[in-house]
């Protein structure tokens, strides 16, 4: 029998509280923080919290909270054992002792990567869901269920206590994700004591990621490749392509941080500009391959890069949408990332399902393709391509493909977004989801987006790609 793999380093003192230990932050922001512990030291355990399921503790608990991550190359696999990461609790089941852990003087940073949804916002404004169920209960109740309620409900706990407050450091793909979380967390705290919220806006710090690598989900194969690689048993292994980019805006509470520009993670002062890059232009064709490619019958995204009708689709996107929305970061070459972007697609070794992708699409399209929408409108620029997306999305949310099959759509608005695509007007009805879509996109793109969408329904997916200007 195979063994169960274990920790074989020596445990760490805990300095940051990670919420939300999924997949991602595993095999991405977690790995570079044990890179910058080997080299630099400082006493940068993590201690991670799964806000809603007990699975991944479950399962990293007997390994002492190790895994495996697994690196998926054209040329092979790469195994490597992550021991960062030095406990799990689960917040559903003891909030208080999640709440207890972030206050502790000795945890400088909380980083979190929740998904989009997990912020209790408003997509189109940015602002919090005062409505939100979860926000309903944490401004009532002193055991939050939210994240922005573990984050203001942990810095009141460290301003009763005299304590600095911690580094919020967000690690999901929203544009300006750390002005996100901090408007969030002020309007939240604002509601619950407005002296707590003044303290948090002058003492806190929240800043802005770009966050970059391709994780797929774990599939049973991957456990079996982990233990015929390494000959050991991991009940919780991440897979992700070789390829990983990290940008973090410098600011942090007493400039208390790893040593992260040691291993290769860009700090700069400005987020902004890698940030739109990273997400109009891989986040927002990962999107649109999602939906025309699923219901194109594509089941990944390097499938549809082996079809030649979507490779030329992703190119025309790139170079006649997405860049002239662009401004490039500093010594970045728009053209050449693209380039570099779709060799990570066709990667064979990494199956990112375009169903995967294509969760959450209300939570995710206003930062991944309506900015660049937005752009092409003002500059008198058309986005035909980017309008088929969105037409593909409005029949993918009504939960039928084009093949009359059915489609499990995940998505917090799922109800409201299938009553709106089988409507009489489903362009008209999703367009005045005012959480998803500006009031001053509605006019404009109304037309654009009932003659792409009649082209996907007449035609197919194919003949509507061929057909684009």
């Amino acid at each position: 029998m195979t063994q169960r793999l274990t920790r074989t380093e020596p445990a760490l003192p805990i300095g940051i509280v990670h919420l939300g230990l999924g997949a991602f932050f595993r095999a991405h922001g977690a790995v570079y923080i044990a890179e910058a512990q080997a080299a630099s030291g400082g006493d940068w355990g993590i201690l991670g919290v799964s806000l809603q399921s007990a699975t991944t503790r479950d399962q990293l608990a007997p390994q002492g909270g190790s895994y495996t991550a697994l690196a998926l190359g054209p040329e092979g696999q790469t195994a490597r054992h992550v021991q960062i990461v030095q406990n799990v609790l689960v917040a559903k089941e003891d909030p208080a002792a999640v709440l207890e852990a972030m206050a502790d003087p000795a945890v400088r940073i909380v980083s979190l990567t929740v998904t989009e949804k997990g912020y209790c916002h408003e997509p189109a404004t940015g602002r919090l869901n005062p409505d939100h169920p979860d926000i309903r209960h944490d401004l009532t109740h002193p055991l939050p269920v939210s994240a922005p309620g573990f984050l203001v409900r942990a810095l009141a706990m460290r301003r009763v206590r005299g304590l600095a407050p911690f580094t919020v450091l967000t690690c999901d793909n929203l544009p300006q994700n750390g002005h996100v979380v901090r408007r969030v967390v002020l309007d939240l705290a604002g509601r619950i004591d407005p002296g707590l919220a003044d303290w948090i806006a002058v003492e806190g710090r929240f800043p802005s990621t770009m966050v970059d690598r391709i994780v797929p989900a774990t599939k049973p194969e991957d456990i079996a490749a982990v233990a015929r690689l390494t000959g050991m048993q991991d009940a919780a292994p991440v897979v992700h392509e070789p390829f990983r980019q990290w940008v973090i805006e410098d600011d942090f509470v007493a400039g208390a941080r790893p040593d992260l520009g040691a291993v290769g993670v860009e700090m700069v002062c400005d987020v902004t500009e890698f940030e739109h890059m990273k997400l109009r232009m891989l986040n927002g064709t990962h999107s649109s391959l999602a939906y025309l490619g699923y219901l194109a019958g594509h089941e990944t995204i390097a499938d549809c890069l082996s079809d030649p009708v979507f490779g030329r689709y992703l190119d025309r996107l790139w170079r006649d949408e997405i860049i002239p929305a662009l401004t490039a970061p500093p010594g970045t070459d728009l053209s050449a990332y693209a380039g570099a972007l779709k060799a990570r697609y066709a990667n064979p070794g990494i199956r990112h399902r375009t169903w995967q992708i294509a969760m959450d699409g209300s939570q995710k399209l206003p930062q991944r393709i309506l900015g660049t929408l937005t752009a092409g409108i003002a500059a008198g620029r058309p986005c035909p391509g980017l309008d088929l997306a969105l037409a593909a999305w409005s029949i993918y949310v009504g939960g039928t493909g084009l093949d009359g099959q059915p489609i499990e759509v995940r998505d917090p608005l799922a109800d409201r977004l299938r009553a709106a695509a089988l409507s009489g007007d489903p362009i008209g009805a999703l367009l005045a989801m005012a959480e998803v879509f500006p009031s001053a996109l509605a006019a404009p793109l109304a037309p654009r987006l009932r003659a792409a969408r009649a082209a996907l329904l007449q035609n197919g997916v194919t003949a509507a790609l061929e057909q684009l200007p």
